[in-house]
C-alpha cells in the first residue's frame, strides 16, 4: 500500500508560515544575498506581516526592542551573514540584558561552503551564545518548526529575553513537511507562564513586613513586564510603604501616587530619595535586580544596614549584591498579590508617616528642579527642557531616552499621571544612538501614542540614516536632539574625577535642524529659552516626523542628577 505524499514547503516559506502563526505582524530588516530566499517568501506568500526597511541592523534591532517594550509580544527582527550578523548583535544584547523578547533572524551561509573560507562564514551561535538566552545555527530545514517553537518559549517564559536563529542559505531553500509548521500562540507574548510563589516563602516574607517600621519598595522592569502595577499599588498602600523606582521601572506606579518616591539610584536620584531609602529597617526589590545604578554601586541600602526581601521570577538574583532574608521566586503580579492577601490576614499595621515622607522628599527635590527650569540661560539648560516638554506631551505618551544627557533628567523629573511603560531607556548597556530607533518600534506598536525620542548629539550622529526610515513610513514621532557638541556623559567624568583633563570627547557642531530638513523631517533649531514652548507644541502636533534641535548648556556645566558629580 501507497503511503499518502506529505505535502512540502521549503524553509524560508516555513519561516513566514510560523511567524504569522505566531502573530508577528512586523518584522525590523535589512537585506542581504543570503537572506534572498527569505525575502522572495515575504514577497509571495499570503500574510499579515509588514516588512520594516531599516538603514542599519542596529537600527532594526533596537526597533525591535522598543516595540517588545511597548507591545509585551515578541520583537523581530533580522538581517543577513557576516557584517549583518555584527550589526545585529547590540540590539539583542540590549534587549536580552533588559529582559525583553526579542528574536534575531540573521540568514547565513549555505551549509556546504562551511570550513572553506567562504564570503561572510562567521560561527553565528557562538557570537549570540552570550547575548542570548537561547541560540541556535540550523543545519537541516527539517529542524525550523521545532526550532522557532523552542525560541518563542525560551523568549516568553521565566525572565523573558532575546534568542537568535541563524538560517543557513540551503536551509532556506531546502524542504519542510507542512504537517509540521505549526506555531504555538500561548508563547507569542509574555508572561506566557506565570510562575507561582510557594507559600512558605510569602508568609517568611509577609512576617518580615509586617514587622518592619519604616519599609521601602523599590520596583524594577519586572512590575512592568509583569503587568503587576495594580498589585503594586495595592500592596504598597496596605504596607503605607514609599515606592521607589529603578529607571526600568519607571511607570510601575503613578508619580501622582502619594507613596510614588521616583526613580533613586546614581542616574536620575537626587539626596532627598536616597534618604528615604537609607532610612529603611526593610527594603522589598521587586522584579529588581538590584544592580549598581539603581542601588549607587550597592550603597543605598548600605548592606547589612536593613531586611531585605526580594521578588523575581529568576533565582539567580537573589543575594547578588545583598543578604536576601526571604527571597520569593514567581511572578511579580501573583507574588505581590499573595503577599497582599497575607498581610491583610495578619492585620499588619501600615506605616503612617509613608506618605508625609514622600511628599517632603519631592517637594524639595522638584523646589531645586523648579528653580532651574526656569532659568533664561543661553544656552538653555536641561531642566528648562524638560520643564518646556512635559507642559506640551499630551496625556497619551511614550518618551524614549538615549543615555547620556536625556537619560538622568527626564529619569528624575519627567512624571507621568497614570502608571504603565511611558518612559524607556536602554540601561542594560547604555549605547547610542538607541532612542530613534526604538521610538520608531514604539510607535509602529502604539500608532495612537504619541512618541518622543530624546537623544544627544552624540547618539544623533550614530543613527541619523533613519530618518529616511522615518520618512518613508509617514511616522507621526517627533525628535528632541540636546545640542552642545560633546559627548556630555564622559566629559562630566572627566570633569568629576579627572581634574578636567578633557580628552576625546569634543567634537564640531551641526545643524541638526537643517540635516533632517534635507531627509524631508519637519523641524526647528531652538537657541533661545522663550521659544521652546512653541517649537515643542508645533512639532508635536505635526502629522509626520519632526524634529527640534536644542541648543543646551553642556552637561559638564549643569547640575545633572547623577551622584558621583554631585559627590
Amino acid at each position: 500500500m501507497t503511503a499518502p505524499r506529505r505535502n512540502r514547503m521549503t524553509g524560508a516559506e516555513a519561516v513566514v508560515q510560523l511567524l504569522d502563526g505566531y502573530g508577528v505582524r512586523h518584522v525590523f530588516g535589512l537585506c542581504g544575498d543570503t537572506t534572498l530566499p527569505l525575502y522572495d517568501a515575504l514577497a509571495r506568500l499570503d500574510h499579515g506581516i509588514a516588512h520594516i526597511l531599516t538603514r542599519d541592523e542596529r537600527s532594526a534591532g533596537y526597533m525591535a526592542d522598543g516595540y517588545a517594550r511597548v507591545t509585551g509580544r515578541v520583537g523581530v527582527c533580522e538581517g543577513p551573514s557576516g557584517g549583518g550578523a555584527t550589526y545585529l548583535l547590540p540590539g539583542l544584547a540590549e534587549a536580552h540584558e533588559s529582559s525583553v523578547p526579542v528574536l534575531g533572524l540573521n540568514s547565513d551561509i549555505s551549509t556546504a561552503a562551511r570550513g572553506r573560507f567562504a564570503l561572510t562564514a562567521l560561527d553565528q551561535t557562538a557570537l549570540f551564545r552570550p547575548v542570548t538566552k537561547w541560540n541556535r545555527t540550523l543545519d537541516r530545514a527539517d529542524e525550523i518548526p521545532d526550532a522557532f517553537r523552542r525560541a518563542f518559549r525560551e523568549m516568553t517564559t521565566g525572565r523573558p529575553g532575546a534568542a537568535h536563529l541563524a538560517l543557513p542559505f540551503d536551509v532556506q531553500t531546502g524542504a519542510v513537511d507542512e504537517d509540521e509548521v505549526r506555531a504555538e500562540p500561548a508563547f507569542a507574548a509574555c508572561p506566557a507562564e506565570r510562575i507561582a510563589p510557594d507559600p512558605a516563602d510569602i508568609d517568611a516574607a509577609a512576617a518580615l513586613l509586617a514587622a518592619a517600621r519604616t519599609p521601602v519598595i523599590i520596583a524594577g522592569g519586572g512590575v512592568l513586564i509583569g503587568g503587576a502595577k495594580d498589585a503594586l499599588a495595592r500592596l504598597a498602600e496596605r504596607l503605607g510603604a514609599p515606592v521607589a523606582t529603578a529607571i526600568s521601572g519607571k511607570g510601575a506606579i503613578a508619580d501622582s501616587h502619594p507613596l510614588a518616591l521616583g526613580v533613586v539610584g546614581s542616574n536620575g536620584g537626587v539626596a532627598e530619595t536616597r534618604a528615604v531609602v537609607d532610612d529603611a529597617d526593610l527594603v522589598l526589590f521587586v522584579g529588581c535586580r538590584a544592580g549598581s545604578v539603581t542601588t549607587e554601586r550597592w550603597r543605598h541600602p548600605a548592606p547589612g544596614a536593613c531586611r531585605v526581601v526580594h521578588v523575581d521570577v529568576d533565582a539567580g538574583v537573589f543575594g547578588a549584591s545583598y543578604r536576601t532574608d526571604a527571597a520569593i521566586l514567581g511572578d511579580a503580579r501573583l507574588a505581590l498579590a499573595a503577599l497582599d492577601a497575607a498581610l491583610a490576614d495578619r492585620r499588619a499595621t501600615p506605616r503612617a508617616d509613608g506618605a508625609g515622607v514622600v511628599a517632603a522628599a519631592k517637594a524639595k527635590k522638584f523646589a531645586a528642579y523648579l528653580a532651574l527650569a526656569r532659568s533664561d540661560e543661553i544656552p538653555i539648560r536641561p531642566e528648562r527642557l524638560v520643564a518646556a516638554l512635559q507642559r506640551a506631551l499630551p496625556a497619551n505618551f511614550v518618551v524614549v531616552a538615549d543615555p547620556g544627557t536625556p537619560c538622568p533628567y527626564l529619569s528624575a523629573y519627567l512624571t507621568q499621571d497614570r502608571p504603565g511603560r511611558r518612559f524607556i531607556s536602554n540601561r542594560a548597556h547604555g549605547a547610542l544612538g538607541y532612542a530613534m530607533p526604538a521610538a520608531a518600534g514604539v510607535q509602529i506598536g502604539r500608532p495612537d501614542t504619541r512618541v518622543v525620542a530624546v537623544m544627544g548629539d552624540g547618539s544623533f550622529g550614530f543613527c541619523c540614516g533613519e530618518l529616511e526610515t522615518l520618512v518613508r513610513l509617514g511616522l507621526p514621532m517627533t525628535m528632541i536632539v540636546v545640542s552642545n557638541a560633546s559627548f556630555g556623559w564622559i566629559k562630566a567624568g572627566q570633569k568629576a574625577g579627572y581634574g578636567s583633563r578633557f580628552f576625546g570627547v569634543d567634537f564640531g557642531s551641526t545643524d541638526h535642524a537643517a540635516v533632517a530638513a534635507a531627509f524631508g523631517v519637519k523641524s526647528w533649531r531652538v537657541e533661545e529659552p522663550s521659544a521652546l514652548d512653541d517649537a515643542l507644541a508645533a512639532a508635536l502636533a505635526h502629522d509626520g516626523p519632526a524634529l527640534v534641535d536644542v541648543i543646551c548648556q553642556p552637561l559638564h556645566e549643569a547640575r545633572a542628577p547623577v551622584s558621583e558629580w554631585v559627590a
